[in-house]
């Protein structure tokens, strides 16, 4: 089966999370906090994608393209918000969201995978995939750095939303194909 798609979707996907993940820290840090805070943000990132993925597993098999794009559509709209967050507390409401996104991308992307393959013929497929959101997560680093230097941290945070709405638009072009 043609899982282009997908590889295109979630390289997308992984070039919008790639390219703010390591300059998160600096955009905690402009707003006065400790890594300490920090190290809360990420934690309440994980626990809620953990909670989430529980939760969402036994509607992964029948809805897995929905929720596919619906986490992206999730993780813009958190990322056109976080240019506006003052206060920590936001930032923190903000991580729970991401970390349910997170899971809903996650685990579906793991069902689609499995379901656009053949047992006995995964390998190569799930190379490629690999391949290509691996790429992606490398340019992601290199050309958030590029947009800092040149913009602003918050032009980040809008490129990203961008690159989440487009990986929502190739998922859902293929929900309704």
């Amino acid at each position: 089966m043609n899982i282009r798609w997908l590889i295109r979707s979630q390289s997308i996907v992984t070039l919008a999370s790639g390219m703010i993940y390591p300059y998160y820290l600096l955009f905690l840090k402009n707003l006065g906090n400790s890594y300490s805070k920090y190290g809360l943000a990420f934690a309440v990132f994980t626990i809620s994608s953990a909670m989430v993925s529980q939760w969402i597993a036994p509607k992964l098999d029948r809805y897995a393209l929905s929720i596919l794009t619906i986490s992206s559509m999730g993780m813009m709209m958190v990322m056109l918000l976080f240019p506006w967050v003052s206060s920590y507390v936001w930032v923190l409401v903000l991580q729970w969201i991401m970390g349910s996104c997170n899971a809903l991308q996650k685990t579906s992307e793991k069902v689609l995978l499995a379901d656009y393959t053949e047992k006995g013929a995964r390998g190569g497929t799930v190379g490629s995939y690999h391949f290509w959101t691996s790429i992606a997560s490398g340019f992601a680093v290199l050309l958030g750095g590029y947009l800092i230097d040149w913009l602003t941290i918050d032009a980040l945070f809008y490129a990203s939303a961008l690159l989440y709405g487009i990986s929502a638009w190739v998922v859902w072009r293929r929900r309704n194909s």
